[in-house]
């Protein structure tokens, strides 16, 4: 090589020496960034020689700048000369493991774990294993937590003996004298478990269960119970029943409401792991303790998975063990202070109807609905309202009415308008379910049609999509008797934002009406109000006759449309003049 192409060549590396010490931290981070074009210039060997120890080397950055390097390095096989030199990356990376903000040592394993998919197993153990072992026994705690985060990756592809050596360490870092460490272990433990034959698993790693779960801090002893789902998912029955659910059952008595709420968290998927029978002899109780815990986070949690965890009892005892119970729990929570428990029962409880028989759900579950509906936390109403569904696939239209249309009526004027706004977008939901009689009466129809008043916009937005709904299910002869009656009264409304909403429910019915429907009544009502004394009024129905003329034959065009968008061409305001103008242009009048 020339002395002209060393010099060039050492060009890249001089510039991320100086932009490396460079006072601006996004200038450094940039730096970082063009690690790879620099990498491709270089070439392999010199990448290999040069700038990998070059970047381990000044692993002292800023937090930001060590973040970036640690993504980067994750795509340098390739620039290090392919798999059979990738454990060059290891060094920095190691380094990277061990700094103090947690972000980036994360970062680091996670790049770590990526890189180990390209080490033949002769490199594993020669470069990769080796690693693992410094972190694990690394002076400083924050190696070891990164540590702990490696076996998983690297365990499934070791021969036997290298495999026990690293079992052995891992459960040195299970009871290591650092809380943050044991903690980091805990919450590997399970992803450890899960890549191990069934042997190892049970002699190696289940008594770390027991000292993970009796731990004498609380935030390692919650991560016991993610270890007890992945221990259950792969011991035998009697080992899950002789190890894994005692160590449930005492979670669900533990002194730290943290590790009782994280029970809550996993109860179903250990439901799901052992079986039915240790579900009706032991997880239904302690199912039942934290439905009845005293703190409302435990509670919350619990009552989040009621649904899942009901559904999946076993379906010949389900509607008993539901019924003695789960439901007098239910039935206190419906009274809990917290706000928390009592929305997130609302959106549960409901659920529990298809698993009940019609006479419990009258009987026990049509009160405590009653009871939410009119609770004074909109959030609990609204809650109930949007799992109605639920119960009416059970006991039938007509039962449900007689306990729901009054509660219905009730909440359409509820002073939170988001309650309002779940009741009107559920109108055309309910007028399904009860069809056309029920929905005929004349409070409910009412329902409808007074939302188009509300004083909240989105509301009344909500009432004109109902309705465009209604029409569409029920037909035009409905709509003659029951809307277009409402729409000529409020074309005349002295509030002019009444006659706009008037305008936008002329549009939407209009899209699902048919021509004849439109020319015989909707056109008429608009021709009407082309001559409203406020610009906005006349506009917006310029530009509704341009879009319900389109599906006007040409007749009805010429003889009803044209005169008056002729006539609004010339308005005196300049708005209503172009939106005038556009619509025969839309329509090809001009």
């Amino acid at each position: 090589m020339s002395q002209t192409e060393t010099q060039n060549n050492l060009v890249p590396i001089a510039i991320l020496i100086d932009e490396l010490r460079n006072d601006d931290i996004q200038t450094r981070i940039n730096s970082i960034k063009k690690l790879a074009t620099i990498a491709l210039v270089l070439g392999a060997e010199r990448t290999r020689t040069e700038l990998i120890p070059f970047l381990t080397d000044t692993v002292y950055d800023e937090d930001e700048v060590l973040l970036e390097l640690a993504e980067q390095l994750k795509d340098f096989t390739v620039l290090v000369g392919g798999n059979e030199y990738v454990y060059c990356l290891l060094a920095p990376l190691e380094t990277l493991a061990t700094v103090e903000e947690t972000i980036v040592r994360d970062k680091a394993v996670e790049t770590l774990i990526h890189l180990e998919q390209f080490h033949s197993p002769a490199d594993l153990e020669k470069h990769f294993v080796p690693m693992v072992k410094r972190l694990s026994s690394g002076e400083w705690f924050t190696s070891r937590t990164s540590a702990s985060g490696l076996y998983s990756a690297v365990y499934p592809r070791l021969a036997a003996p290298l495999q026990a050596e690293l079992a052995q360490a891992y459960r040195l870092l299970c009871v290591d004298d650092t809380p943050m460490v044991r903690r980091a272990a805990a919450m590997r433990l399970g992803d450890l478990v899960s890549v191990m034959n069934l042997e190892d698993a049970r002699t190696g790693m289940l008594p770390m269960l027991n000292a993970v779960s009796q731990d004498d801090q609380d935030s390692v002893r919650l991560l016991a119970m993610g270890c007890a789902v992945s221990f259950s998912a792969v011991l035998p029955i009697d080992d899950t029943q002789a190890h894994v659910i005692p160590t449930i059952c005492a979670a669900s008595e533990d002194k730290s409401w943290r590790v009782r709420c994280m029970l809550a968290d996993n109860i179903v998927k250990l439901q799901h792991n052992v079986g039915p029978k240790m579900t009706m002899d032991h997880l239904v109780n302690v199912y039942e303790k934290l439905l009845n815990d005293s703190e409302a986070e435990v509670k919350s949690n619990a009552v989040g998975k009621m649904k899942d965890f009901c559904t999946a009892l076993p379906v010949d005892k389900r509607e008993v063990i539901i019924m003695n119970q789960i439901f007098p729990a239910v039935k206190a929570l419906v009274q809990e202070a917290n706000m928390h428990v009592k929305t997130t029962l609302a959106s549960q409880v409901m659920g529990l109807a298809p698993l009940l028989g019609k006479q419990n759900i009258i009987d026990h579950l049509i009160p405590i609905f009653l009871a939410q509906l009119r609770d004074e936390n909109p959030d609990v109403r609204l809650n109930v309202i949007c799992n109605l569904e639920s119960v009416n696939s059970v006991i039938g239209v007509q039962q449900l009415s007689v306990n729901l249309l009054p509660a219905i009526v009730e909440l359409s004027e509820d002073k939170k308008w988001r309650v309002r706004l779940a009741i009107i977008e559920y109108v055309p939901l309910l007028a399904g379910q009860l069809g056309l009689p029920m929905f005929n009466d004349d409070e409910i129809t009412s329902l409808c049609m007074n939302r188009l008043l509300d004083n909240v916009y989105t509301v009344r937005e909500a009432a004109v999509n109902s309705i465009k709904s209604l029409v569409a299910k029920f037909g035009i002869e409905w709509a003659k008797k029951n809307v277009l009656p409402k729409m000529i009264e409020l074309s005349t409304d002295s509030n002019y934002l009444h006659r706009m909403i008037c305008l936008l429910s002329i549009l939407r019915i209009g899209e699902v009406c048919d021509a004849d429907v439109i020319r015989s009544h909707l056109l008429t009502i608009l021709v009407k109000m082309s001559a409203d004394k406020v610009p906005n009024v006349r506009f917006k129905t310029a530009q509704i006759l341009a879009k319900l003329g389109s599906k006007m034959d040409n007749e009805t065009i010429q003889s009803v449309i044209n005169g008056t968008l002729n006539r609004l061409k010339d308005d005196l305001d300049v708005d209503v003049a172009h939106f005038a103008l556009q619509a025969m242009r839309d329509l090809k009048l001009c």
